[in-house]
């Protein structure tokens, strides 16, 4: 976590900084992080300007972390900050004893003030006004999340600085090309359709993804599918790496005469000091003043929902506007995406959980987009909001058709009957489209068999506990939760990462997957004995080839799983008691099944 929000601060040097307004980056509810940050940014101008752009070799990147690193150490021992941090940055004097990250006052600093002629780098080039906040926090006060602290820092910012164009990005985030910000103006400021565009869309890159993605990846999103979207009325808002218009996202709806007004005048803000426009600010990221507005509705991200960012972007594109998509050859930004199984599946099941909940709700594209946007893109929306419930013909077609291989029962259509073909067809069809989609995408081969792997690890336990979650809610038995995805690993586990080696952890899922695993190997051993002591193998493929193809493919994708089980030794490999119970559980519903008549 240090290292990534240090890289993130010391990337912003990188920028061409001349071109930057405002930079709003969501703030984060890790403990410590708004320490962390201010600490780091005492760090970031004593570097020189040739010394600014990052490998993860630099000695000189190696101290200046591990200086700040026991700085933060020695401050959360001591349970306060430090006299002399306290005397460098004055929003410290908030912080005390008995502050933590949901219980404290505003912390706002101005810490670069863009207007003061002497803010200039070693270079002597300006800097933009650089601003650190961390909004109020209380027990009492349910604080929305991520969506609360953006309306807060667009808020703060609308007094500070009242750039007409904001930047959203995760605080794992970092700008990996300068042009990203000229691309974006360029689609504003079209003489004939930027009066229409809301938001730009970059897409979301990792820069730790391994080469032959073991996790999966968002390429074929990003590459195929977003541009699809594109074609209809813009892509979704996916919560980074976006451009706003400042208006769009306060909730103006679109009119032919929305255009930006890039020339203003805020002559009047030079006549406040640092001090007073300071004191003026902080009540705008305070608990209470959003009681009785309209933010979080009409205004900035809308609350209520595990992914505040798409039922954001679907209200503003209903409101008439339009979005783009733009997709650089070098990635605009990069981030940091899950190092292991488990963390990918709590990143899945909220982003499917909270896609579903938009479908079951006012705002879904069905109804509410309906006559609003186009009928495109209200099925590009469709298509994400429909993950959670696939988990059923998935779950479906994982476990029925191998049981009944056990009874040389027959599923689908025979090879001499006509309706095999079109079985067949799309069956081929669809993995050869994919696999060919995937690797004109910049993908691998074996990259492309990960995909199929994860697609399957995430439809029988994220989108299944989406679904559950989703649906309980909905009947009243649950609330609504925010679960922030742990992207933090130990050197051991991130050395097996490096070598592609599958990460499967103690949670729940991981029985689910080993019992699933675990049944398609025996129902594929007891057809493969079958053949060999009962049936001809003939008969065998007249009859069932489409299932013994699938049951086998399913085998094939659980080697990992079953190296994990049985034959790896490190701490990665799934628990002896979870591979007990899959065993045993699998077993018995193979048996049970097999004896039925």
């Amino acid at each position: 976590m240090v290292g990534h929000n240090l890289r993130f601060l010391l990337s912003w040097k990188h920028v061409s900084l001349q071109d930057i307004g405002y930079l709003i980056a969501k703030n984060s509810t890790w403990d410590h992080v708004h320490l962390l940050l201010i600490l780091s940014l005492s760090l970031v101008n004593m570097i020189p300007v040739s010394l600014r752009i990052w490998t993860p070799s630099s000695v000189l990147l190696q101290k200046l972390y591990e200086e700040m690193e026991q700085r933060i150490e020695a401050a959360t021992k001591l349970g306060g900050i430090p006299e002399e941090a306290s005397l460098q940055h004055k929003g410290f004097s908030q912080w005390d004893p008995y502050s933590s990250p949901s219980n404290h006052d505003t912390v706002l600093q101005i810490l670069i003030d863009g207007k003061d002629p002497n803010a200039t780098d070693i270079d002597g080039c300006r800097l933009p006004t650089l601003v650190y906040l961390a909004r109020e926090k209380r027990p009492q006060h349910h604080h929305n999340f991520k969506a609360g602290s953006m309306n807060a820092l667009i808020r703060v910012s609308s007094k500070i600085s009242n750039g007409q164009i904001i930047l959203n990005l995760d605080c794992d985030m970092y700008s990996n090309n300068s042009q990203s910000v000229r691309d974006a103006l360029c689609f504003f400021m079209d003489e004939e359709n930027g009066h229409e565009i809301a938001f730009v869309q970059f897409p979301q890159n990792f820069e730790n993804v391994t080469k032959n993605e073991l996790y999966g990846s968002m390429r074929v999103i990003g590459n195929v599918e977003f541009h699809g979207v594109d074609g209809f009325g813009g892509p979704l808002y996916v919560g980074t790496g976006c451009f706003h218009r400042r208006d769009a996202l306060c909730g103006r709806k679109f009119t032919k005469d929305s255009k930006i007004e890039w020339k203003r005048d805020n002559d009047h803000k030079r006549l406040q000091s640092t001090q007073e426009l300071e004191d003026e600010t902080r009540p705008l990221a305070s608990c209470t003043y959003e009681q009785n507005t309209q933010w979080g509705d009409q205004m900035g991200l809308k609350y209520g929902c595990p992914v505040e960012d798409v039922i954001t972007g679907l209200s503003i594109q209903c409101k008439g506007w339009k979005s783009a998509f733009f997709n650089p050859e070098r990635e605009a930004f990069l981030g940091v995406t899950g190092t292991t199984l488990p963390q990918i599946i709590v990143q899945h099941k909220r982003w499917s959980e909270g896609d579903f909940q938009i479908l079951l709700s006012k705002y879904s594209p069905l109804w509410y987009g309906f006559g609003k946007i186009s009928i495109g893109l209200q099925l590009g929306y469709c298509s994400y909001c429909l993950w959670a419930p696939n988990c059923l013909a998935t779950l479906y077609y994982t476990i029925i058709p191998s049981l009944y291989l056990l009874k040389g029962t027959s599923l689908f259509p025979q090879v001499s009957s006509p309706w095999f073909l079109p079985f067949a067809y799309v069956i081929s069809a669809k993995y050869i489209y994919s696999l060919l989609e995937f690797m004109w995408s910049g993908g691998t081969i074996l990259g492309w068999w990960n995909e199929q792997r994860i697609w399957l690890y995430k439809r029988t336990t994220s989108y299944l506990f989406a679904f559950i979650d989703t649906i309980l809610l909905k009947l009243g038995f649950t609330d609504s939760t925010f679960i922030i995805s742990a992207k933090v690993v130990d050197e051991d586990v991130f050395e097996r990462y490096e070598k592609e080696i599958m990460e499967f952890g103690t949670s729940s899922p991981m029985f689910i997957l080993a019992t699933l695993g675990m049944l398609n190997a025996f129902c594929f051993i007891g057809v493969v004995k079958r053949v060999i002591m009962v049936d001809d193998i003939y008969r065998i493929y007249e009859t069932m080839p489409l299932q013994i193809l699938l049951c086998g493919v399913l085998v094939l994708v659980n080697w990992p799983l079953y190296q994990g089980l049985f034959l790896r030794k490190d701490k990665g490999k799934l628990p002896s008691s979870i591979a007990v119970q899959s065993f045993v559980l699998a077993l018995a519903v193979c048996t049970s099944f097999s004896v039925m008549s």
